[in-house]
């Protein structure tokens, strides 16, 4: 059987609900493969180089600590650039600074969650909606018996049951990826944020203190 024969007898099956659902299958999956490529782009896995410059920042080699962070553009590595440009050139104080960088790891870290509240969507609608074509198909079914009165066949009502069950099916079929999906592109990004938090502490609490403190 094709896949085409499939959704046809999945829709003749479970009717406009599956039509949804299937819908829904194919919105959370574009979703979950353009943040993957998305993730992949920015790099977001890449910490060994802001680890580096961090070390080397601390080390006192404040050029090789630049150098590292310019060889990606990962957030982690772009962050830390700024953060190092802040603690060397940049006229800001320390609190302002800190700010700043909250400032823009927060934007980051926006951009890379846009997109999953769709799929946090789906994830919770869709075994609802399969629930609900099984109400539907369960209804039906108990109209036909009372159609068919004191002579209705058992394989009416198995017919029933089975059709009203299919939704319910595919809806935790669209739901259970969606949710582990989710699970794992949230866990990327925390553990980015995690990240960047790390960095940024390191180097405000490590630091040597021959900074300016212009602007204080």
């Amino acid at each position: 059987m094709t896949i085409a024969e499939t959704i046809r007898q999945l829709y003749q099956t479970g009717g406009p609900v599956i039509a949804v659902l299937l819908l829904m299958s194919v919105v959370g999956l574009a979703i979950i493969l353009a943040k993957s490529m998305q993730f992949a782009i920015n790099r977001i896995h890449r910490f060994k180089e802001a680890r580096a410059a961090v070390d080397l920042f601390l080390s006192g080699d404040r050029e090789a600590a630049r150098a590292m962070v310019s060889r990606t553009r990962a957030p982690a590595a772009r962050l830390t650039a700024l953060a190092i440009h802040g603690l060397t050139a940049a006229p800001l104080d320390d609190r302002r600074l800190r700010e700043e960088l909250t400032r823009v790891g927060n934007d980051e870290l926006r951009a890379l969650r846009g997109g999953l509240r769709p799929l946090e969507l789906i994830a919770s609608l869709a075994p609802l909606l399969g629930l609900l074509g099984t109400v539907l198909g369960m209804i039906e079914a108990f109209q036909a018996m009372e159609r068919e009165g004191s002579g209705v066949s058992p394989a009416v009502l198995s017919g029933g049951i089975w059709q009203a069950l299919t939704t319910t099916a595919v809806g935790l079929g669209v739901a259970i990826p969606a949710v582990a999906s989710l699970s794992w592109l949230e866990s990327r990004v925390e553990r980015l944020g995690q990240e960047m938090d790390s960095l940024v502490t390191r180097l405000f609490t490590q630091a040597p203190a021959s900074r300016s403190t212009k602007g204080r």
